[in-house]
């Protein structure tokens, strides 16, 4: 079976494990700091803060920017439903915003009245900031999908036009440390907070008695292990080479794919750089050409569920009319095999198997 996508494990990322396992410091070591630091300059912001996973980065960094109980949060219905349920851990309200047909981001011009943003780069491709008619509040990237990728501004990740930058290290990611995530800011006062709440929101203070500390926020133990740093710090030297190839598996897509009947996932403007995390097709009959691309062996995946559709949200009363756009691209959604380990055999077997299904 060729998955949707897969973790790419070289022996550097095992030695790289095993070195911490053999060390004094499984958690709470050096190695989480090294990996921090190194995924800080990678993308040109000042400060990274590691996090247990994605979802917990998302949390941390809402909660770090003090959104709570009647604030609004945007968001994108085209993402994992991560993405809206960090701002009702806060206990704040989540509102959608339709995406852009051409990107299949949220469109920022039509962004307005929020306290804050959570901006998707929907499969890896960096939605325009830079065009938001008014900037909220406070503004959260969510780069789960998109570390790797470049704009005008630089690496996403840098926080050109946002107050942070939420990365996800999942297996089928652009790096992976099996589970994990970070926050990137330039703020000092947030990294601060990004620490505290990561960790029961300890706070250290200068006492005569080493072992005194202090609590004085309510924190969650979203603490990422040295074991998974150091398999993270290993994959980051990587980073380059893996984009470049889910850039090479996509243009070749993209010409493989040439006269089939469907639409093409959009390409990144001029300037701009794709993290390919997923290569989405759009076409007819999905669900007829999920089943036999399965049965072939194919094992395609639908990207995503409009968040509004789960009954944890759709209980608010929101309705999938609302989001003419987001409709009309889940209608037909559906995401190739792409992931740097894909051989070109395996994508001609994904090629012409599609073309025998269509």
């Amino acid at each position: 079976m060729i998955p949707y996508g897969r973790q790419s494990i070289d022996d550097d990322d095992i030695a790289a494990v095993v070195e911490v396992l053999k060390g004094d410091w499984l958690t709470q070591g050096p190695t989480v700091a090294a990996f921090e630091e190194a995924l800080a300059v990678t993308v040109g912001a000042r400060h990274a803060v590691a996090y247990s996973n994605g979802t917990a980065a998302l949390h941390g960094a809402v909660a770090a920017a003090g959104l709570g109980p009647g604030d609004t949060v945007a968001t994108s219905p085209l993402s994992f439903v991560a993405s809206a349920n960090c701002a009702r851990y806060v206990g704040a309200r989540v509102e959608f915003v339709d995406i852009d047909p051409a990107t299949y981001n949220l469109d920022p011009r039509a962004v307005s009245g929020v306290d804050g943003l959570v901006a998707v780069h929907y499969a890896g491709l960096p939605i325009d900031l830079a065009a938001l008619p008014q900037r909220p509040r406070v503004v959260i990237e969510d780069a789960a999908q998109a570390l790797g990728a470049m704009t005008p501004d630089g690496p996403v990740g840098n926080c050109a036009h946002s107050d942070m930058c939420a990365f996800s290290f999942h297996p089928v990611k652009s790096i992976t440390t099996a589970e994990g995530g970070a926050v990137t800011t330039n703020s000092d006062e947030l990294a601060d907070r990004l620490r505290a709440f990561r960790s029961h929101g300890i706070v250290k203070r200068p006492s005569a008695e080493g072992w005194k500390y202090d609590i004085d926020s309510l924190g969650y133990n979203y603490r990422l292990t040295d074991v998974h740093a150091a398999l993270g710090r290993a994959q980051l030297r990587k980073l380059d080479r893996f984009i470049d190839r889910r850039n090479a598996l996509a243009d070749r897509y993209r010409s493989l794919l040439a006269g089939f009947p469907l639409t093409l996932p959009p390409a990144a403007p001029k300037g701009r750089r794709h993290a390919y995390h997923l290569f989405a097709i759009r076409l007819d009959n999905r669900l007829y050409v999920y089943n036999a691309l399965h049965a072939a062996g194919i094992a395609v995946q639908v990207h995503f569920v409009p968040i509004y559709r789960h009954a944890l949200y759709a209980a608010d009363g929101l309705l999938p009319g609302s989001y003419p756009n987001t409709e009309a691209a889940y209608a037909g959604l559906l995401s190739l095999p792409l992931y740097p380990d894909l051989t070109d055999d395996e994508q001609d077997r994904v090629v012409a198997a599609l073309k025998a299904v269509l």
